[in-house]
């Protein structure tokens, strides 16, 4: 939890950079570990700032954008910016409001919020301060029974899309997590959820991964059960094969999110940046495609909408802005990002979310 007092921040935090660092000096090392950690060695998590670093911008002169702004439509909702808070477990690990106060920063900030199934304030708590466009993040639970509970509480408080996450049915190697022995705080839980028991072996010669854990993960008919118990719109969260992808649009959901879990799942895997263009290319032109893992910099949003992706969600910065300044330093965050992006839209000669492509970029992707 918070180790030293918010009214120490300084008054200058031009970049979310400033932000990581002072939330580094607020929580304690198990909650750093948590937040900030990627799985065994986090060659992904490193491997999705560089290629976002290595994408070098194109910049365009002369042209005239003064009409500009970032709005945007989202599965038929507008925003502000296409920056998207995206679903963080347990944010009470970062400040006593957590999730309320990460949602009540993004609605002011004009932006679209992700609710966490591991959240650790309820839908009720939620709903009561919160009115803006909400979507809500799943994880399929143990039964069928308790997945539906799960979405007819989403629907009953008016979050309008379902983003399931696929790509993490068992924990990544959290290495980090577990040289500083991590473990939730006895007041941080996810309280939307019961408490699953633990995991009994599944017997003499059988593996805990194959026949335990991956017993109970979902498939793509878990999938095709939830789109027929359900109006809301499903997008697919953590896909970067084509194939998944190729799944996925032919099961006809709204949309996917091409991601590697913020380097938090499987290691060693591609980023976004590389497997973007490969992947809109085979869900073709109208599929909402969104991105995350690894996104500091407005120009990081250009970059991914340049090759492919409609909105990018952040994860990490909402945590480092919660754990400095609670809703304040999220509002910030989102502020300092929608800054940046408004400024690299300029410099590139685009004037609207629609305009920014490929030629943004050198050498064009």
């Amino acid at each position: 939890m918070l180790k030293t007092p918010l009214n120490t921040i300084p008054k200058t935090l031009a970049a979310l950079s400033d932000y990581e660092n002072l939330a580094r000096e607020r929580l304690t090392p198990q909650s750093w570990a948590y937040i900030a950690g990627g799985s065994a060695d986090e060659l992904s998590m490193r491997r999705n700032r560089e290629k976002l670093d290595d994408l070098c911008l194109l910049p365009r002169a002369l042209k005239d954008v003064k009409l500009g702004g970032t709005k945007t439509t989202l599965l038929g909702q507008q925003f502000d910016h296409p920056i998207i808070s995206g679903p963080v477990a347990y944010q009470a690990l970062a400040h006593p409001d957590g999730e309320i106060a990460t949602a009540m920063a993004t609605q002011a900030q004009g932006g679209l919020w992700v609710m966490s199934t591991l959240a650790s304030c309820s839908f009720e708590d939620i709903s009561n301060q919160v009115e803006s466009p909400r979507w809500f993040q799943l994880y399929v639970q143990p039964t069928r029974s308790q997945t539906l509970e799960l979405i007819q509480k989403a629907e009953h408080f008016q979050f309008s899309a379902l983003v399931i996450t696929i790509d993490a049915p068992i924990n990544g190697l959290r290495n980090r997590e577990q040289r500083t022995e991590f473990s939730l705080p006895p007041n941080v839980r996810a309280v939307n959820i019961d408490t699953p028991p633990p995991l009994a072996h599944p017997g003499e010669g059988k593996s805990v991964v194959f026949q335990g854990l991956m017993a109970q993960a979902p498939t793509w008919d878990d999938i095709a059960f939830i789109q027929q118990h359900t109006s809301l719109p499903i997008v697919l969260k953590g896909i970067l094969n084509p194939l998944d992808a190729q799944k996925a649009a032919e099961l006809g959901v709204a949309g996917i999110v091409v991601s590697n879990h913020g380097g938090r799942a499987l290691d060693s895997v591609p980023s976004p940046v590389e497997m973007l263009p490969i992947i809109r290319q085979t869900v073709g032109d109208e599929m909402m495609v969104l991105a995350d893992s690894g996104v500091r910099r407005g120009a990081d949003v250009v970059k991914l909408m340049a090759l492919g992706a409609n909105a990018v969600l952040i994860g990490r910065p909402l945590m480092y802005g919660l754990a400095t300044a609670g809703a304040l330093g999220v509002a910030h965050t989102i502020r300092l990002l929608r800054d940046e992006l408004e400024m690299t839209m300029a410099l590139c000669g685009v004037g609207s979310i629609e305009e920014i492509n490929k030629h943004c970029l050198w050498p064009t992707a």
